[in-house]
């Protein structure tokens, strides 16, 4: 009679065992989604300017973003763009953007942000960029890499105008999908 509470005692410490073997693996499953979360770095995502359709003095471009292989993270709202050599040109944000929800960016699922501009100034009040730098929101990876926010893409658009009438860039929200010329 000895034997039952023994064989008790042990199918009740294989029981919590299993149990706790169980919460162990259901932890780890909910830790590999997190990365998901994690906002993009420029190490992260491959990018590249993509012309628009101009029409009547407008002028668009986007900038397009596609995760490397095997990489997962989020954009949201307009990230921050500065201009080289384009003193005059004020980069602003469409105030829409800053309620604009998060995009997920995987290898298979670009991210695209529209630049808005006006070319109808004659040559002399306008002015060519040389570069446009794009700041990546994150700086470390989920696996610790770190990586400098820059994103720097040579500007292949044309001229912006430069006048004190019309002398800005605008950026959009990051917005799912590729890039729509």
């Amino acid at each position: 009679m000895s034997a039952r509470p023994s064989i008790r005692r042990t199918v009740t410490a294989l029981a919590v065992t299993g149990a706790a073997a169980t919460a162990v693996v259901a932890a780890a499953g909910t830790a590999a989604a997190m990365p998901t979360d994690f906002r993009c770095t420029s190490s992260q995502v491959d990018t590249t300017l993509v012309a628009g359709s101009p029409g009547a003095g407008q002028r668009y471009a986007f900038v397009q973003f596609t995760a490397k292989p095997g990489e997962t993270c989020t954009l949201q709202g307009a990230l921050p763009v500065a201009l080289a050599d384009a003193p005059g040109v004020t980069v602003t944000a469409d105030p829409a953007a800053a309620d604009a929800p998060s995009v997920t960016v995987t290898e298979g699922a670009p991210a695209s942000m529209l630049l808005h501009w006006t070319g109808i100034e004659a040559a002399e009040s306008q002015v060519e960029p040389s570069s446009v730098t794009v700041t990546a929101p994150q700086t470390t990876t989920p696996r610790g890499d770190t990586s400098d926010p820059a994103i720097t893409l040579p500007w292949n658009q044309g001229p912006l105008d430069d006048s004190a009438e019309a002398h800005a860039l605008t950026v959009g929200a990051v917005t799912a999908g590729p890039a729509q010329p």
